[in-house]
């Protein structure tokens, strides 16, 4: 009971602890909502309490914990690469191949590189916010299955507008989270997670205009659904969708057989 209460207390300190920080650095933040130097900033605030945090804690732990794990960078980011682009295509190819997803129209985005870069930054906050410190203090206190269960349930509470959107949603963003947990384990880098994640929302979201970020990130592409709302997705677009949700579990029982392969090697 000790043991479990001290964990308790530890995840809210962290949360809270980052969640104070982040309100703090917003009055920094220039009043311009809608550029993308705002956005950037808006983005770059939560990553940097996300690392300070992690830095705090991991010396408060004695570095007992290694919660960010960096290991083999250029092939890690390969790995990710190669598996976000995958990932997004599929799903784009599938939708728009079946002909619920289509490209009506082309809108010029500048400072896109600027964009790219807060999606990026948020992505590797949210990677690092759950599957840094609080996944490896979880896993070495307990064991992964711990670990992933609590993690995942932070992460699709984190993404609370998909539990307005419906059931499939929300099983979109659970499967998605334990997609992104198998990765980290079998690759033993954050870095692979991070990318994956900033592939999908960069591609499907500022390129197609296909998964839904902040209001006021721009589509290079405007796309249109039409259909099936099970393939459509409805109001959160491909997050929404059952093809996305027929891939993550094939890509979960892909790199779960990666990992026993893994693992049999040893």
């Amino acid at each position: 009971m000790k043991k479990t209460l001290i964990t308790i207390v530890k995840i809210l300190l962290f949360f809270i602890g980052w969640a104070v920080l982040l309100v703090a650095g917003e009055f920094i933040i220039p009043d311009s909502p809608g550029s993308a130097v705002w956005r950037f900033l808006s983005e770059l605030v939560p990553f940097l309490s996300a690392v300070l945090f992690t830095a705090l804690f991991w010396l408060i732990e004695k570095r007992r914990i290694k919660p960010v794990v960096l290991s083999s960078p250029l092939k890690n980011t390969a790995i990710g690469i190669l598996a976000g682009v995958i990932w997004i295509g599929i799903a784009a190819a599938v939708l728009m191949l079946s002909g619920t997803m289509k490209i009506t129209a082309y809108n010029s985005v500048p400072m896109l590189w600027l964009w790219a870069l807060s999606v990026f930054i948020n992505a590797a906050m949210q990677e690092l916010l759950v599957r840094g410190y609080l996944f490896q203090m979880l896993k070495t206190d307990y064991n992964v299955a711990i670990a992933t269960i609590i993690t995942t349930a932070l992460f699709t509470f984190m993404h609370g507008g998909a539990f307005e959107a419906g059931v499939i949603p929300v099983v979109n963003v659970l499967t998605m989270s334990l997609l992104m947990t198998i990765v980290l384990e079998y690759t033993g880098s954050l870095i692979v997670p991070a990318i994956m994640h900033f592939i999908w929302n960069f591609i499907g979201g500022i390129i197609l205009g296909g998964v839904v970020l902040a209001e006021d990130y721009p589509n290079l592409y405007v796309t249109e659904f039409g259909g099936n709302i099970l393939l459509t997705g409805g109001a959160p677009k491909m997050e929404g969708s059952i093809a996305v949700l027929i891939l993550n579990i094939l890509l979960i029982f892909v790199f779960s057989l990666l990992i026993k392969k893994k693992k049999l090697k040893v």
